[in-house]
């Protein structure tokens, strides 16, 4: 009787769902990533670094799976936020070298 108790009970723990250690943070990359192309593009490298922690947490085990969407989401809209900083970026120093070169040829 003692054998059946126990093959029960793990057959009940093995149905459950059991949690995860640590909580997802993928929506909250994903709503980085979002503000970061609509709004912010300087928070697109923290949606980015956010998503790849996600993926990284996902793939050991430590996050649950189901977020592994939503976190490549925010990676690759992370991705995207940074390339416009780093556009963003060239744009201005390049009218700074040019504003500088043409003020100083004008003179």
């Amino acid at each position: 009787m003692g054998d059946t108790d126990l093959e029960r009970r793990a057959i009940i723990e093995s149905m459950t769902e059991r949690p995860y250690p640590e909580a997802s943070q993928a929506t909250t990359a994903l709503v980085l990533g979002i503000l970061g192309i609509v709004l912010c593009p300087a928070l697109g490298p923290f949606a980015w670094s956010m998503g790849n922690k996600e993926m990284q947490a996902i793939d050991a085990g430590s996050r649950p799976p189901e977020n592994r969407g939503t976190a490549n989401a925010a990676k690759i809209l992370g991705i995207i936020g940074t390339v416009l900083v780093v556009i963003a970026v060239a744009i201005l120093l390049l009218v700074v070298v040019f504003s500088v070169s043409f003020s100083v040829f004008d003179s």
